[in-house]
């Protein structure tokens, strides 16, 4: 069997992945906001909505599941083999009743026509999507191939949405470049696939195997797509598109950070379920205690830094008209830290161990939350009533998940610092605050800001000797000792 990979290399190859989607949005939601207007960018994001949710149905629990699984057989190429054949096929038939429910709604759906159009070259995502095989590839644990495909594309992306987007008229155009930055790349890993697994046949397929967990996943998938994306659709059919775009602008922001604040626990579930198949449980432990510190360390200095400082972001990344935006973005902050810690004690801890029922348990809690509050505030406080619909499911979510999970997750949280964190949010927010008020540009105040906050909170947590943040420096010593060593020989 092939040598593991390093966890740190996957860490950094995807932290590569995840500086791309936040840089991409980063340089060209500045330009498109301000060229679409928030009825042009909430008509994109509405029809991203609608479609992700026929994306889901097309995916059926997979990109969860998949990984799960194909980790389990990674050592034997002919089980890969015949386990990704399996699901491939279930992919692609789901595929297929994707489109053709599309069609239906398409055809039937009076508030569907207008941009019909748009909602055709945005699905190009679902086929995409299938014939990928993510899964695949996370599994077997190839986060560099991964990162370096993305970013080139969304390299070409960039490209495209300054030559071609110049009008409010270009919406549908930046829809499908927003698709090709996320999705196209997909093309490649279907060509590349017969490296890790054999193209002819195997035989002995047994699909049914997969049915009833895939199911199960499917069930969590359409849980978290629901109420995640729930807020948008109110929105959409309750008020307007312009309230769709205040709120995208909010949720934008979020997206960007919540991509930060997940990259080490993407590169965990492969490894969790390999340790688990092997029972190295002390491992498995160590693993899961490192993401979850690593978490409310993040998460916690991104939550409080951007809810001081909304309205310099907002300001900088959409423009004056987006000003409704800064409320709900402070309001939705918070779910970084809820959505973090999910994220490691659901997809990285409970998954793997086989505990997904309870996983969809929560996240079914999440969206009933979430359905009632937007359903009593959404007519009544806009965009804002829906970022309290969307803190209030995702803290559902946690609450459920720590209370089903607590006898086996509750090591982790005790090894968390949590007085050592909070002393440096207070030492950042001293350190930072007053740069505000000196009436400096938005980029000058949030570069001055973010140095001044991160600087003191990274500072607090190495003199408080909190042990993740004293053992990633020290690796960081090591390895830039060791460069220095090794430049010094050479000359």
């Amino acid at each position: 069997m092939k040598k593991q990979k390093s966890l740190k290399k996957n860490f950094i190859y995807n932290t590569f992945l995840t500086m791309s989607n936040f840089i991409f949005p980063l340089i060209t939601f500045p330009y498109v906001s301000r060229i679409l207007m928030p009825s042009g960018t909430g008509r994109v994001s509405f029809a991203m909505s609608l479609i992700s949710y026929f994306t889901m149905l097309s995916q059926l629990g997979m990109p969860t599941y998949g990984i799960r699984t194909c980790s389990k057989v990674r050592g034997n190429r002919e089980k890969l083999t015949r386990t990704a054949h399996e699901l491939l096929a279930i992919n692609l038939i789901m595929c297929a009743v994707s489109y053709t429910l599309l069609a239906l709604a398409l055809i039937f759906v009076p508030a569907l026509h207008d941009d019909r159009l748009l909602y055709i070259i945005v699905s190009s995502t679902i086929l995409l999507t299938s014939i990928g095989m993510e899964w695949l590839y996370k599994a077997l644990e190839q986060y560099r191939y991964i990162a370096v495909r993305s970013i080139v594309f969304k390299f070409i992306a960039l490209a495209a949405m300054f030559l071609l987007v110049h009008t409010q008229k270009d919406c549908v155009i930046y829809g499908g470049i927003a698709i090709f930055a996320s999705s196209a790349s997909n093309i490649f890993n279907f060509i590349n696939v017969h490296k890790y697994i054999d193209l002819k046949p195997v035989g002995n397929y047994n699909i049914k195997r997969h049915l009833k967990p895939v199911a199960i996943f499917f069930a969590m998938a359409c849980a978290t797509t629901l109420y995640t994306h729930m807020d948008t659709l109110m929105l959409g059919f309750m008020l307007s598109k312009n309230e769709v775009g205040y709120y995208n602008a909010a949720v934008r922001i979020k997206v960007i950070l919540v991509s930060i604040v997940t990259s080490l626990g993407a590169v965990l579930l492969p490894r969790s379920s390999y340790l688990i198949q092997k029972k190295q449980w002390n491992k498995f432990r160590v693993v899961s205690r490192k993401a979850l510190d690593f978490v409310f360390i993040l998460s916690s200095g991104l939550m409080l830094y951007f809810i001081l400082y909304a309205r310099f972001g907002i300001m900088l990344l959409s423009g004056g008209y987006y000003e409704p935006a800064i409320v709900p973005m402070q309001i939705i902050m918070p779910t970084l830290l809820f959505i973090g810690v999910t994220n490691v004690t659901g997809i990285q801890i409970m998954v793997p161990m086989g505990k997904e029922r309870s996983v969809l348990m929560s996240e079914i809690a999440g969206l009933v939350v979430n359905l009632i509050i937007n359903t009593m505030l959404i007519p009544r406080m806009a965009s804002t009533g829906a970022a309290i619909g969307t803190l209030a499911a995702e803290f559902t979510v946690l609450m459920v998940q720590y209370f089903a999970m607590r006898g086996e997750i509750s090591h982790a949280f005790h090894a968390v610092s949590y007085w050592k964190i909070i002393l440096g949010l207070v030492a950042g927010t001293v350190c930072s605050f007053w740069i505000g008020f000196l009436g400096l540009s938005n980029f000058l105040t949030l570069a001055f800001t973010s140095i001044a906050f991160f600087g003191a909170y990274a500072a607090v947590l190495l003199f408080t000797r909190e042990w993740l943040a004293c053992d990633l420096m020290n690796q960081f010593v090591k390895k830039f000792n060791r460069m220095v060593g090794k430049s010094e020989k050479r000359a």
